[in-house]
């Protein structure tokens, strides 16, 4: 049986599917990213990084 998955990458000899999830927590759990700003940069980081290396991001909060 067939089915037709979204985000099925197929490349000669092997179908692959990848999906992670990622969590990063501050030492001793302390607040890092406080203001608006401090998020939007961060977010920013992550977002160039992922594109260098062909990461869709489907989520980030």
């Amino acid at each position: 049986m067939n089915k037709d998955v979204g985000g099925v990458i197929h490349e000669r000899g092997y179908v692959y599917n990848f999906h992670f999830h990622l969590i990063w927590v501050t030492k001793y759990r302390h607040e890092a990213f406080t203001t608006p700003k401090l998020v939007a940069e961060m977010a920013d980081i992550l977002t160039k990084i992922a594109r260098l290396n062909e990461v869709t991001i489907e989520q980030m909060e």
